[in-house]
Parts: structure tokens; C-alpha cells; sequence
């Protein structure tokens, strides 16, 4: 079976968030279930000139888009195994950032155009379409309206994954009617309209043949008008073509037994991770002392992730033994937050914004605490990561984290993590002073890492239900 993965970024070439890490790891372990995965990707300035200076051009074109008609390169590069395809066209993508521009529709228009276009130029046309959150929600609509008749199209089936409902891809109906040269069948309540405007999100969700997301409770909670980001109805229209398939994690990548960015290489021993964790102390200028427990944060630092119930809670929880170390960027309200806590405690807290893909793995490996208490996680990558590293996760029992970490039961011995469910301060900071009392029983906490550590992290089991997935759409 041949796959087309077409996304906005995928590791190692390009990243800003866990789309990257799925698309990049994914593919390997369909490969193990004899799927052909090939992925296409925009051709960003910020791509390794390593891999840049390796590709080759395989086809030229010009793509329509409205009343422009653009020039675009279809360069081939094969990188650990993966090919992958890359649309070249520097006024769209040869930018300082991957996001962020106030022309965001007309590049991904102009991507999903030459996705399309692109197949007439290659020697095998794709089974299937993999079209990866809003940057690609326009693809399956294309597919159904615009190439429904052109010869080799019509076999071609298409599964739409939402990674984040929250970011659509919401524009003017005005703007995409330019765009995309429709007429106004296009902007109905069964097709691309969106409270008066468009959203290439419901586009992808209204056309494409499967739906997938990214964990089991996260594809009920959509469906919900609590997390249905007002596009619930739909998803409860399609629910029996809706998948909830589970992220992994690159197991190779993300192993402390063979990680270059730590100190110390460790598996299953406490007393070597332990030596991270002073290492990490020493690094970040915090008082060295192994028995101080450490929690660890790598995050958007963004009201999603739950840094109202931090800033709620955080003046009273550093007046207890132990350390923050937080790697993250985003609200500058929430930065300020953590700012003024580092003033308050310079030797309780440690901050660095932005991204540090090292010090990030630090983090994992020296924390024995992995805090994450999002208001909203469609699957949460880090908790994975977290576990691991042999970090002990703390939770809100929400999408892929309820599905992914099981809490601890002391009368049973079993759980990996602690949980709380609703989303307060109050139960936040019970939480982790629950999870601190069992760090302070040293048998205890042995026991939660070690069953933590016999979980499977990797993407075995979710490629063979993404395999199921795709053999029932091309049946």
C-alpha cells in the first residue's frame, strides 16, 4: 500500500511541536507493516542545509491559485529511511518562522494545490492521502470537488488526522473564494463554512473518507461542546468514521541508555539518573543536592497547558522542599508569572525560554517529576518522553494523558503517574504534594518508576491500527 503523508512539518527536517515527532516516527513503523509511506512537506528555509543541499529536483511546475499562477519545485530527499518530497517555492517558504504570517492562507492553499498537482508528475500515484491538521484540511475538499475527475484521482482516498482541534485554520469566506476560484455551493453548512467565515479544519473533517485523532479519550472529548471547539456536531456526524489511534514516540530517538545530550547514560537505575540530576543542578546554578526532588516542565507556556492552576498554586507549593526547572516560551503574562517566582526562590526555581533541544532532554533525564496539568491534551508527547526518562508524570485526567498515564494505587502497587481530574488549583497542589509524600517512601517511589518503565512507548501498536485504518478506507 502506498501512503502520501502530507503535513506542515515533520522531524528531523523541520519543528515547533509533537506534529513534527509523529509525522518523522510514524512512517518507520508503517514501513514494518509493509505500508510505502512517502511524506511532502513545504520546503522551508529553516530545513538542516545538510539535508537541503542534498535534494534533487525531480519536477518543475506552475500551480493556479485564484488569479496567480505560482512557480513550484518538487525536490526529492531521502532522510533515515523516509522520502520525502519537498514544494519549493521560496516567496512562501523561505521565512524566518514556519508560522505565523498574515498570508497563512494563501500558502497553505498554494501547499494543498501543489500536493495535488504534484501526482501527475510522480511514476506511482499514492492509495492514500494522510493529511495532517488544518495546513492540509484543504486537500480532501480539492480532492472531492476540484480533481474529482481527473484521470488516476478518483481511486485516491484520503484519512484527515486532527492533531489540535483548537487551530483550525479559520479565514474569511472572501479570502478562500479568491483562493480557490469556488463559487458559493463552496461555503454551505455541509461544506467549508464557519460561522460567517471558513475553516480549513471542518474542510478536512467534512471531505476527507477516515478521520483519525490522537488518543481514544481525546476523539470522545471532541464530540462534546466542551471540547468540540464549536465543530462538535460535525464530529458527531462522522463519529463512525472517527479513529482515536494513540501517539508513540521514537524510542530510538528518546532513549536515556543512548542519548548524547545527558550525563550520565542510564536505563532502569535511580542512582545514575540521580547523577543527572546534580549534573543538571550544577548547569543551571541551583543548590547541588540529590535528595531535593526536582520537577520538570518542557512545555508552550500557554493557558492549555493548565499555567493558570500553576501561577494559583506555585507561591505556596515553593514553600516546600524542592526544585522547578521549566524550558518553555509563550504567554508573556504566564512568562512574567514564572519570572517573579524565580526572583522570589533563585534557588528553587530554574527558567530557560525558548527551545534547547539538549537542555529539553536534561530535563527528562534529571526530573524525577514530570508536571503536566493541561486543561486540553489532544495525546501530550511529554508525558511519554517523561516516563521514559523514568520522570514520574503528574497529570490532568484529560485526552491522551487519561489514556496514557494510570495513577498510583498504593494498596495494589500499580500506576505510573498521579492524576487529578477537575481542573482546580486545589486539586492540582493535592496532587503534587501526594506525589512528593511518595518520593519522601523511597521503596514506594521505586516501585511507581519501575512501572513506569515497562510500559511501550514506541509505534508498533499504533502503526498496525493505522495499517487497519487504511486498508478498511481503500476497501
Amino acid at each position: 500500500m502506498r501512503v502520501m503523508f502530507a503535513a506542515s512539518e515533520a522531524m528531523p527536517l523541520v519543528k515547533t511541536g509533537g506534529l513534527a515527532d509523529v509525522v518523522g516516527a510514524l512512517p518507520k513503523a508503517l514501513a514494518k507493516c509493509g505500508v510505502d509511506v512517502t511524506v511532502v512537506l513545504p520546503k522551508y528555509g529553516e530545513i538542516p542545509k545538510a539535508i537541503a543541499d542534498a535534494v534533487t529536483t525531480i519536477a518543475i511546475m506552475e500551480v493556479q491559485l485564484g488569479w496567480r499562477r505560482q512557480y513550484c519545485g518538487i525536490q526529492e530527499v531521502t532522510v533515515d529511511g523516509v522520502r520525502f518530497l519537498l514544494i519549493d517555492n521560496e516567496f512562501y517558504f523561505k521565512r524566518g518562522y514556519l508560522y505565523g504570517y498574515g498570508d497563512e492562507a494563501e500558502r497553505f492553499a498554494f501547499f494543498s494545490f501543489a500536493v495535488l498537482e504534484m501526482l501527475d508528475k510522480l511514476e506511482v500515484m499514492p492509495d492514500i492521502i494522510h493529511c495532517h491538521d488544518w495546513q492540509t484540511g484543504l486537500i480532501p475538499f480539492l480532492l472531492k470537488t476540484r480533481y474529482a475527475n481527473r484521470p488516476g484521482y478518483r481511486d485516491i482516498r484520503t484519512v484527515y488526522t486532527i492533531h489540535n482541534l483548537q487551530y483550525q485554520g479559520v479565514f474569511s469566506r472572501e479570502l478562500l473564494q479568491d483562493l480557490l476560484a469556488t463559487g458559493d455551493d463552496s461555503f454551505t453548512e455541509d461544506s467549508l463554512e464557519f460561522y460567517g467565515a471558513a475553516s480549513c479544519m471542518k474542510a478536512g473533517i467534512r471531505f476527507a473518507d477516515k478521520l483519525s485523532t490522537v488518543s481514544n479519550t481525546y476523539a470522545y472529548e471532541i464530540q462534546t461542546e466542551a471540547y468540540g471547539e464549536k465543530l462538535d456536531g460535525v464530529l458527531r456526524q462522522r463519529s463512525h468514521d472517527l479513529w482515536g489511534i494513540i501517539n508513540g514516540i521514537d524510542t530510538e530517538v528518546y532513549d536515556p541508555m543512548n542519548d548524547p545530550h545527558i550525563a550520565v547514560p542510564y536505563r532502569d537505575s535511580l542512582a545514575k539518573k540521580s547523577q543527572n540530576k546534580t549534573a543538571l543542578q550544577q548547569e543551571l546554578g541551583l543548590p547541588v543536592d540529590a535528595s531535593v526532588p526536582m520537577i520538570g516542565i518542557v512545555s508552550r507556556l500557554t493557558g492549555q497547558k493548565g499555567f493558570d492552576l500553576i501561577a494559583d498554586i506555585l507561591p505556596t507549593l515553593l514553600k516546600d522542599n524542592l526544585q522547578l526547572v521549566v524550558l518553555g516560551s509563550g504567554e508573556p503574562g504566564i512568562e512574567d508569572m514564572l519570572r517573579e517566582a524565580l526572583r522570589i526562590h533563585p534557588r528553587k526555581v530554574a527558567l530557560w525560554f525558548g527551545f534547547n533541544e539538549g537542555l529539553a532532554r536534561r530535563i527528562y533525564a534529571a526530573s524525577d517529576m514530570y508536571l503536566m496539568p493541561s486543561r486540553f491534551e489532544p495525546c501530550g508527547l511529554s508525558q511519554l518522553i517523561a516516563l521514559r526518562y523514568r520522570s514520574v508524570p503528574i497529570v490532568r485526567e484529560t485526552g491522551g494523558l487519561v489514556d496514557t498515564v494510570e495513577p498510583y494505587n498504593e494498596f495494589t502497587g500499580t500506576g505510573t503517574g498521579f492524576t487529578f481530574g477537575p481542573p482546580t488549583s486545589h486539586d492540582l497542589l493535592f496532587t503534587v504534594r501526594r506525589a512528593l509524600s511518595f518520593y519522601g517512601k523511597p521503596e514506594q517511589w521505586a516501585t511507581i518508576v519501575a512501572n513506569g518503565g515497562k510500559q511501550d512507548y514506541g509505534w508498533d501498536a499504533s502503526a498496525r491500527l493505522y495499517n487497519k485504518l487504511y486498508r478498511e478506507v481503500v476497501s
